[in-house]
């Protein structure tokens, strides 16, 4: 996917947040990278985790992330046809870098207490 470049930033980006920010902007990106991450997943199993995103949002985002390297898509050559989304090492890294955030907004936005997890990489 070509990226949008910003006026007058070198290589289409102001900074490092920037870059990422296109790769998971949006209302769904994060949330499907939250699906993934615990093991590989078909379709209708991410669209059931994510109520309220439709197919054609879901397609695209996946296709979007597959991209950018984030997510890998892999068709089984078998009827019913069946298609696995999983993240790759990228993707992995990409879900680790988002786990401060994401306790972040637990603490600060829900309002619940850190876990000891977090507690300890403090």
């Amino acid at each position: 996917m070509a990226t949008v470049g910003r006026p007058g930033a070198r290589d289409g980006y102001h900074c490092g947040i920037d870059a990422a920010m296109d790769v998971i902007g949006g209302k769904w990106k994060v949330l499907i990278l939250w699906a993934l991450d615990e093991s590989p997943r078909r379709f209708g199993e991410l669209r059931r985790m994510l109520p309220g995103i439709t197919e054609k949002v879901l397609t695209a985002h996946l296709r979007e992330l597959e991209t950018h390297g984030i997510v890998d898509r892999t068709a089984y050559d078998e009827i019913p046809p069946r298609v696995d989304y999983a993240l790759t090492a990228r993707g992995r890294a990409l879900s680790t870098a988002l786990e401060p955030l994401g306790e972040w907004g637990r603490e600060h936005v829900l309002g619940q207490r850190p876990t000891p997890e977090a507690a300890v990489g403090a």
